[in-house]
């Protein structure tokens, strides 16, 4: 008789090897593989067991989705929560996920109410926060376990609408040897809460620790099988939240939900733009207001920069809220075609309130920001400025531009200077417009411009 071939995997990084050795043949851990599961037979699969359909007769009906209460946390899904759908939710620790979750569990609506597994807190731990929140529990029951086996045996009694699973590291299966958190069993865990969301069609929510970089914890294949992956995330002692969709498979990546946290729990912010215009004094060198678009709105954010005469070594470049390189490649343009030389400061620009910028508009704000406080000489308060700077010196357009212009009409901003072709067909009330071709122009009406 054969004998039957063992195989181990590691649980640092999933490889695969016929024989127990030391250490890792693929990451280098030490002592780190464990015998893989085995006696999973394989069951047959009879022809005809598993319908198959051309796309051409597939329905395109309308996702029928379901309000969590909470607006923001809506914008970020795509519009409401998707039933079958699975949602990743990664973020640092104390900053709010559970909290979120439970007053968003609060408000579900789904036929079944919501389930609570917490694999770190006990039920009176859950149950007093929710008093806290002053949150009304009464469709949400809740199960304290680590064993995700015990998960699903509680679903099949209760068949609730929606699973919130508290965290998934701390999950583990009878079906694997290895110790909760490590990547097989995140990936076995995951694997059978997503079969029994797209089977059910029970929504679920699980929370995600992350690492010091800020990337949820374990392999990356854990946010290739989930349908939406948020982030919730803060500056240092900071009231304000903001929660980001990293992908959605039902709505668009990259939407912004902002929050504020308080004593009596998590909420909404209504206007981010206002919010993140409406603190600013007197007029201030190196401070300009430019208009993002993230994921389905604009949203108005301030863009600061100090430069500072250096101190005889290579010039310093930081950048917080906008990608580092791009700073320096803007710094050059301005070097070469606005004719200001900057090798001789050191240049920080950051972005107000914690949002990260991921796209080429607030280019123009930037370089605005820095001429500005290079020169000592305030921008207008009521002066919005977006555009990308391109290396040639040129002002090129960005996508939805009149939207942009919009918003900042809307929280109250009276001039505008943005890319020619940005130029809205029809003027907007109280706003005027000025338009630029190229960092030659910007610097010609840099007088007019500056308060």
């Amino acid at each position: 008789m054969a004998k039957a071939n063992k195989t181990y995997v590691c649980s640092d990084c999933g490889a695969g090897t016929s024989k127990w050795q030391g250490q890792c043949p693929a990451c280098g851990a030490w002592n780190s593989l464990e015998p893989a599961a085995s006696g999973l037979a394989r069951a047959a699969v009879t022809p005809g067991t598993v319908p198959v359909r051309r796309l051409t007769d597939v329905g395109t009906e309308t996702v029928v989705r379901v309000s969590t209460g909470l607006t923001e946390l809506d914008r970020t899904l795509g519009g409401g929560l998707v039933p079958g759908s699975v949602v990743l939710l990664g973020g640092d620790p104390g900053i709010g996920k559970s909290t979120l979750l439970l007053q968003a569990a609060a408000n579900l609506r789904t036929g079944g109410g919501t389930l609570y597994a917490s694999g770190e807190e006990s039920l009176q731990q859950i149950s007093l926060r929710g008093r806290r929140l002053g949150a009304d529990l009464g469709s949400v029951a809740a199960i304290a376990t680590t064993r995700v086996d015990e998960v699903l045996a509680a679903v099949q009694e209760t068949r609730p609408g929606c699973l919130i699973v508290d965290s998934i590291q701390t999950m583990a299966t009878d079906l694997l040897p290895s110790t909760p958190g490590s990547p097989n069993q995140l990936r076995a865990c995951a694997g059978l809460l997503v079969r029994l969301a797209k089977q059910s069609g029970i929504a679920v929510f699980l929370v995600g620790h992350v690492t010091k970089d800020g990337q949820i914890a374990g392999p990356r294949l854990l946010e290739h099988m989930v349908d939406v992956v948020l982030y919730f995330e803060s500056e240092v002692a900071s009231r304000y939240r903001i929660l980001r969709t990293v992908k959605n498979r039902f709505g668009a990546a990259n939407e912004l939900g902002i929050f504020v946290m308080s004593e009596g729990g998590i909420r909404e912010v209504r206007n981010p733009s206002a919010l993140f215009v409406s603190q600013r004094g007197d007029p201030v060198p190196g401070s300009v207001v430019t208009a993002v678009h993230q994921g389905s709105r604009p949203l108005l954010v301030e863009v600061q920069a100090l430069a500072d005469q250096g101190s005889g070594g290579p010039p310093r470049r930081v950048a917080i809220g906008l990608e580092q390189n791009r700073l320096t490649l803007l710094l050059a343009a301005l070097h070469r075609h606005g004719g200001i030389a900057t090798h001789g400061h050191d240049i920080f620009v950051n972005v107000v309130g914690g949002v990260r910028i991921m796209e080429p508009s607030a280019d123009l704000a930037a370089l605005l920001a820095t001429i500005s406080s290079i020169r000592d000489r305030p921008m207008p308060r009521d002066l919005v400025v977006f555009g990308e700077v391109g290396l040639a010196g040129e002002i090129r357009p960005v996508a939805y531009g009149e939207e942009r212009l919009r918003e900042a009409a809307k929280v109250g901003f009276t001039r505008a200077v943005i890319p020619r072709a940005n130029a809205p067909k029809q003027p907007i009330p109280g706003l005027a417009i000025t338009v630029a071709d190229n960092l030659r122009d910007i610097m010609r009406m840099l007088p007019a411009l500056e308060a």
